[in-house]
């Protein structure tokens, strides 16, 4: 069940993606709409988000969920199928541009997969 209008809130959360090319963990965007979005309200959002392609989320190593931007997704189908990078040293996290091909395995039909790579971003390397 997607987003039915575009209501004050949905904007307002549309727009904290609009602002950051990286991934955005759900925490961090409770924190950023504070004053403005109750809690439950962008979870509300984000589900509906998800439902109607716009969002994908997976989980960082800690099992928190974030969320990026699709490209090419639909209310019926999730195109966005590729890893994301974390930062150790950082804790950025960002979608990879890369394919990584999922096999097929015997006697199984895969819905989804995450892949989540874990290691120093291109700003922490030149920092050290």
């Amino acid at each position: 069940m997607g987003i039915r209008r575009k209501t004050e809130a949905a904007t307002l959360l549309l727009e904290e993606f609009k602002k950051d090319s990286n991934a955005i963990s759900a925490i961090e965007l409770i924190k950023r709409l504070d004053q403005k979005i109750n809690k439950t309200t962008v979870y509300r959002l984000l589900d509906k988000l998800e439902d109607d392609g716009v969002v994908h989320y997976f989980l960082d190593t800690k099992g928190i969920k974030w969320y990026a931007t699709c490209s090419d997704c639909s209310k019926t189908q999730h195109q966005d199928v590729h890893p994301h990078f974390q930062c150790t040293e950082c804790g950025s996290v960002d979608c990879l541009e890369i394919k990584v091909p999922i096999p097929n395995i015997p006697n199984r039909t895969i819905a989804s997969s995450q892949i989540l790579v874990v290691g120093t971003c291109e700003l922490c390397l030149n920092l050290g």
